[in-house]
C-alpha cells in the first residue's frame, strides 16, 4: 500500500490519493488523485475508457485499490465490503441503474429503506419529498419496474438512493439517454439534495448538465486525473475543453 501523500483536502469529504486499480490482468487507474468537497457537485469527466465507473467501482468497494487510499469523512474505507462503505452514508446508482426489474416500483423502494419491511413503515413526508422530485415514481407505485421507460428507470434508480439521508451521493451517467425535460427534474433533484448539505459526486458525458449543476470538476484520461478545478472555469474554456474532452461545451 502506498503511504505517500494520503492526506486529502481538508474540505473534502472524499479524498482518494495514488490509486491503482488492476481487473485481472488489466491496469485501468494509474494513481488517481480526486477530492471531493463536502457540500458540493463534483463532476467527473472524460472520454469512454478513461476510468470514470472503475474509479467509482473502486470508491465503492465492488473492486479494491492494488496501491493507494481512499479516505471518507477521515477514515480509511479502501479495505471495506462495499455494504460497510454503504453504511458510512454513501448511496451509489451504477449507469446500470441496480433496479429489480420483476418488483415494484413501491417494492423497489421498501428494499432500499433498511428501516422499513412495508410501504407504511417509510418516512411519509421524505417520499412525498421524493414523489414531488419525481412524480412517475408516484404514478407508477403498483407498476413493474421492469415496464418503466429508461428516464423512469433512472429516477426510480435515484429515488432509491435518496430514500433514506445520505451524506454522499454517487452516481454513474444520470442523463444518459434521458429527455431534455427528464434531465431538468434531475439537475433540479440534484440541486434540492445539495441545499441539504448532501455530497455528489457524479459521471457524466452531458457536459450541458455538467455546467448546469457542478461546482468542480475532474477530467480523467488514461486512468489518471489530467485536470481539477472550478467547473465554470473549464466551461468559460474553450481550448481547454478541447485539448482535455476533444470536443467544445
Amino acid at each position: 500500500m502506498n503511504t505517500a501523500n494520503t492526506a486529502g483536502h481538508p474540505s473534502a469529504l472524499l479524498s482518494l490519493r495514488g490509486v491503482h486499480t488492476h481487473i485481472g490482468a488489466y491496469h485501468i487507474l494509474h494513481g488517481v488523485d480526486l477530492d471531493v468537497p463536502r457540500g458540493q457537485v463534483t463532476m467527473l469527466l472524460g472520454r469512454n475508457g478513461a476510468g470514470k465507473t472503475t474509479t467509482l467501482r473502486t470508491i465503492m468497494g465492488l473492486w479494491h485499490a492494488s496501491q493507494g487510499t481512499v479516505q471518507f469523512d477521515g477514515g480509511d474505507i479502501g479495505h471495506l465490503a462495499t455494504p460497510q462503505i454503504a453504511g458510512k452514508g454513501i448511496a451509489y446508482v451504477p449507469e446500470n441503474m441496480g433496479i429489480f426489474a420483476d418488483l415494484t416500483v413501491k417494492e423497489n423502494m421498501v428494499l432500499a429503506a433498511r428501516g422499513a419491511r412495508t410501504a407504511q413503515q417509510m418516512d411519509s413526508a421524505r417520499l412525498q419529498w421524493i414523489f414531488s422530485l419525481f412524480p412517475a415514481v408516484e404514478k407508477f407505485w403498483n407498476h413493474p419496474a421492469g415496464k418503466l421507460s429508461g428516464g423512469q428507470k433512472q429516477m426510480l434508480a435515484v429515488s432509491r438512493a435518496i430514500v433514506e439521508p445520505r451524506e454522499m451521493l454517487i452516481v454513474d451517467e444520470p442523463s444518459k439517454g434521458l429527455a431534455p425535460s427528464i434531465i431538468n427534474n434531475m439537475i433540479d433533484a440534484f440541486a434540492q439534495l445539495k441545499a441539504q448539505g448532501v455530497t455528489i459526486l457524479l459521471v457524466e458525458q452531458n457536459l450541458s448538465f455538467a455546467t448546469r449543476l457542478g461546482d468542480r470538476v475532474a477530467v480523467m484520461d488514461d486512468g489518471r486525473i489530467v485536470h481539477a478545478g472550478a467547473m465554470q472555469a473549464l466551461a468559460d474554456d474553450a481550448a481547454l475543453q478541447q485539448s482535455l474532452l476533444g470536443l467544445a461545451l
